[in-house]
C-alpha cells in the first residue's frame, strides 16, 4: 500500500491506523489493558508487516467504553461481557426496526 492509499482510508473506522502506544496514550491507559482485551477477545488488532499491533478508530471506541466500565469499578472480563451484549442488543433492535419497517410497507391498507 502506498502513503497514497494511506491517505485515502482515514476516514474509514475500520482501518488500522494506531499504534499500541498511540492508542493507549489516547485513551489514557496503558498498553497492558489493550493487550488484555484482546485477551478477552473484546477487539483484535490487526497486526503490522513486524508483527505489531494496529488499532482502528472503531476498535478504539470500543476500548474507551471498557475503560468507563473498567474505571467504575467493573472487572475487566465482565466489562468485556457487558459491551459484546450491548452490541448484540444493539444489532437485535436494528434488525427488529427493519423488519417493522418491511412488514409495514406489506401490509395492505385496512379497509373502511
Amino acid at each position: 500500500m502506498t502513503a497514497d492509499d494511506s491517505f485515502g482510508r482515514l476516514d474509514d473506522d475500520d482501518y488500522p491506523a494506531y499504534t499500541m502506544g498511540r492508542a493507549a496514550a489516547m485513551l489514557g491507559t496503558t498498553q497492558g489493558f489493550l493487550r488484555a482485551l484482546g485477551e478477552a477477545r473484546l477487539i483484535t488488532p490487526l497486526r503490522s508487516d513486524g508483527g505489531h499491533r494496529r488499532y482502528s478508530r472503531y476498535q478504539l471506541r470500543i476500548a474507551a467504553r471498557a475503560r468507563e466500565l473498567v474505571d467504575q469499578g467493573t472487572p475487566i472480563d465482565a466489562a468485556c461481557r457487558i459491551i459484546i451484549l450491548e452490541d448484540q442488543l444493539e444489532e437485535a433492535q436494528r434488525i427488529n426496526a427493519e423488519y417493522r419497517r418491511a412488514s409495514e410497507s406489506t401490509t395492505p391498507p385496512a379497509s373502511t
